[in-house]
Order: structure tokens, then sequence, then C-alpha cells
């Protein structure tokens, strides 16, 4: 039986992603492989600034948005 305290379901980009509960948002950014310095992150509908991510904890059913920022010119 999966025992629901062991991990926690959350939406990244639309698609249902697994993580311990409490787990801080670089954990998890660094757990999906992106470079936290070329993403944006909305988390559950609002622009969540950097400064703001390592006190950041997932909970079960959040949804964020993860871009990648591309430069160009």
């Amino acid at each position: 039986m999966f025992n629901s305290s062991d991990h926690i379901t959350l939406q990244v980009n639309g698609e249902p992603q697994t993580c311990p509960p409490q787990t801080p948002l670089p954990e998890l950014l660094e757990q999906l492989g992106l470079n936290p310095r070329l993403i944006a992150v909305e988390y559950n509908g609002e622009i969540l600034h950097r400064q703001f991510w390592s006190e950041t904890q997932v909970q079960d059913g959040d949804k964020l948005e993860i871009v990648t920022i591309v430069g160009g010119g």
C-alpha cells in the first residue's frame, strides 16, 4: 500500500511529480535537473521571486509552472 506520508504529489508544468514532504523548492528544481539561474517559477499562480525560493517548501497539490529564460538579442 502506498503510504501518503512518504511522498506528496504536485503539478509541474501540468505533469504530476512526486517528492518527499517538506522538500525545499531549490532541492526540487535540482531533482528535476533544472539550472536555477536560468528559470523563472510560478508557484500556485504567482511569480515566486528568487529570494523566497530557499524558504519555500512544496506542499501536496501545489502547482508550479517553470519557464526557462532564454537570452537573445
